[in-house]
């Protein structure tokens, strides 16, 4: 082989080797589909029932990193003043200042700050939850994503479930009343459960 073409193959493959070693990890961008996703919680009642509810509209984006999925992102949005526990009185106190304050507050917000493996189809998603004005450092105990599928329409979807607890008392949200034998009434800890459907549209 003459020397000179030699030196160009060799210079070839270094600069492709270079450019491939540089190029950024394949991720992937799913948006959340508010009509197949809800925010729901549960609280104890006087200490002696639960109460659940949920939020209607949550919206927002994952990002999965393909080749390390510790590298991926969580950005949901649910939109407060859509509580709903079947209750219109108690969603309309739910939405005043007593709780919620939804005219001041009207989102709330989580944002992914860390993501770990936690076992076969298991993730712990660490992120910044904003409830009524205040942040916090929560962790979600997530199951999935699912095996993605192609739907009637040819978009990809796939889902997960993300589940904690909260104080709802350390986001501010500390209104309550006593019944007559000094218990309270609505209970501190929150059970949250987020289940979204995530998806990806065919381009038209």
């Amino acid at each position: 082989m003459n020397r000179s073409v030699f030196h160009r193959m060799t210079s070839f493959l270094a600069i492709a080797l270079l450019i491939a070693s540089s190029a950024p990890a394949a991720s992937t961008t799913w948006q959340i589909d508010p009509a197949h996703s809800a925010a729901q919680f549960a609280v104890r009642h006087m200490g002696i029932s639960t109460v659940r509810g949920q939020f209607h509209s949550v919206k927002g984006a994952v990002v999965v990193e393909e080749s390390d999925i510790t590298k991926s992102t969580v950005d949901v949005t649910i939109d407060a003043t859509t509580v709903d526990t079947q209750e219109p009185g108690r969603d309309k106190d739910l939405k005043s200042a007593n709780f919620f304050d939804v005219e001041k507050y009207p989102a709330m917000t989580f944002k992914s700050t860390k993501v770990e493996k936690a076992g076969e189809g298991k993730l712990k998603v660490t992120g910044d939850l904003t409830i009524h004005g205040v942040t916090k450092s929560v962790v979600l105990d997530v199951e999935g994503p699912t095996a993605a599928i192609k739907d009637p329409w040819g978009n990809i979807r796939a889902g997960v479930t993300a589940s904690s607890k909260i104080s709802r008392k350390d986001f501010g949200v500390a209104f309550n009343a006593l019944t007559e034998t000094g218990g309270v009434v609505v209970g501190d800890d929150v059970s949250i459960t987020i289940d979204l459907e995530m998806v990806q549209k065919v381009a038209k």
